[in-house]
Parts: structure tokens; sequence; C-alpha cells
């Protein structure tokens, strides 16, 4: 049985141009341009998404903008991860009415829940959705594993069709990339970019990578030549990647990396780099620093 999904999937930036407005122009062009790179999917509304920043309203304005921009020309996955359980229910079912192809959700922030409780939200939470779901394992944000035991009573629930894993401990990766012993349709998908090639070597399907918005034609090519097995390729697309990871080193705080991503998209031209609140579009110093660095890697 083969994954539901795989290869280079965006998490979609969330164009702005102001407080809870969308940049309409730039989010076409961004469209155009990730497909244009031959990305195989788009997740919107994931961390570089700025998606627990985003209105209600905003979140569903998205979903149905970009549904009908990309116009089923590749699968489109939306985040549902709240803190309300009701909320990511409305959320997936307004995804499924624009076309949506699965939902991602990530486990529930604030009051870190156990994985007795985590287990039980999503079993109740599944029942209540009709698209498939890919679990999100992103703890140094919501500060909650989906522990390995836990993947292994979901692999039970048909509906969840795998994992997206945005730890970096690569231990853990290979651990649920065992689980496709239980569910060999499940996608086990990397989500720091970095490591694309040691996940694909791992036996990964993929990458939810940032910087393919971007460069979504590098990550495409190293998708490519990790499935072809041509190492050597690999690891010249390999030095490119991790020559892009330098925009990531500027500013300071936890934000840097969607700011670094957006300020990119900026200067190429592609769309605004506006931040949702509290967060600010990178100042004049820190936007030249990620200017030298990306006409370093054209």
């Amino acid at each position: 049985m083969r994954p539901m999904l795989s290869g280079i999937i965006p998490p979609l930036v969330s164009p702005l141009q102001a407080r809870d407005e969308l940049d309409q122009v730039g989010l076409a062009r961004l469209i155009e341009h990730v497909l244009a790179g031959g990305v195989h999917g788009l997740f919107l509304l994931g961390t570089t998404g700025e998606a627990p920043s985003l209105s209600y309203r905003l979140r569903r304005e998205l979903i149905d903008r970009v549904a009908a921009l990309v116009a089923g020309r590749v699968p489109i996955l939306v985040g549902i991860t709240d803190t309300s359980f009701v909320e990511s229910v409305r959320l997936a079912e307004h995804a499924a009415k624009a076309g949506a192809k699965a939902l991602v959700l990530s486990t529930p922030y604030y009051f870190p829940a156990g994985q007795t409780e985590l287990t039980g939200y999503v079993e109740n939470l599944v029942s209540e959705l009709t698209l498939p779901l890919v679990l999100y394992n992103m703890p140094s944000l919501t500060k909650v594993w989906f522990e390995i035991p836990t993947l292994q009573k979901l692999s039970a629930i048909p509906q969840i069709i795998g994992l997206k894993d945005s730890s970096g401990d690569m231990r853990y990766f290979e651990e649920a990339v065992e689980l496709k012993k239980l569910r060999p349709d499940w996608s086990i998908m990397v989500g720091p970019e970095a490591k694309l090639p040691e996940a694909m070597r791992l036996g990964g399907d993929g990458g939810v990578a940032g910087g393919a918005n971007v460069f979504p034609k590098l990550f495409v090519e190293c998708y490519d030549a990790c499935v072809a097995g041509n190492q050597s390729r690999v690891d010249e697309l390999q030095r490119a990647i991790s020559a892009l990871q330098q925009i990531y080193e500027v500013g300071k705080y936890a934000s840097k990396y969607i700011k670094a991503t957006k300020c990119c998209l900026s200067l190429l031209g592609i769309c605004d780099d506006f931040m949702a609140e509290p967060f600010h579009r990178f100042r004049a110093p820190e936007r030249e620093r990620v200017r030298v660095i990306l006409e370093s890697l054209k």
C-alpha cells in the first residue's frame, strides 16, 4: 500500500498586508511560484502560516482563496490545531467544503495534555471529521509529544493517515517510520528541512519544508534525487539547503524563522512580509542581511 501523501509539501506562509487582511495578489503569486517549482501539495495554517495568530474568519478566507487558486492542481492540507475542540471541528468542516484533501492536527497547546487525554481527544475529534487526518508532532511549541505508544494506538484508526514530525529528533522519526509495519499506507513526513535527506534514508516519505516557499525547486529536486538514489546529487543539493539555513540565523526571537521566510518572499517580489501581531517584519538591518544571503544563493 502506498502512502496517500509524499514528496515536498510546503507549509505555506499566509501573505498579509494588514491586520486581518490577506495580501490577495501576493497569495496568488506565491501559489504560482511554488507550483511552478513542482511541489506535491500545500499545507495551510501550520506554524509557518502563523495559524494561531490569525482570526477564524481569516483562516476560512485563506482556505477558500487557496482552494480557488490551486483549482485541484495539487492536494491541499489544512491545519485545524486549536485550543478549542469545537473550533477545530468547524474549521475542518469548512476545509472539507472548500475541497481540501486532508487535515493536519497538532496537540492542543497551553495546558499540556497527558497521553491518555491526548489519545481520547484525537479519537473524539476523528469521529467528527469527514476528511483524512495527519498528526503533527511539534513539541517545541505545543509542549506535548505524540509519543510512539500513542501513535501505535492511534494507528488503529483508518482515517488517520500519517505523521508530520517537526521535533528534529531523528531517533523518534525512525521509530515513527517503524509504524509503517502496522500501517503501510501511512505517510511519515519530516518538518526540519535540513533533515530531508536523512529522513528519506530512514524511510520517510518527504518533507514539509518551510524553505520550499522560497526555493521550491531545490527541495523537489532533492526529494527526487533521494528517491532515485543519486547520492552525489543529494549531497550537492544538501549543501544548497544547508546554505539556505543562514537566513534563519538572522534575528533573535523565535519568530525569526517565519520572518526570514516572509522577508525572502518580499525581496523576491512575491508577497508582502507583514506579520500577524504580536510579531513584526524584519527591520532594515535584518532585511539587508537576508538580502545579502539571498543574493548569494541565487
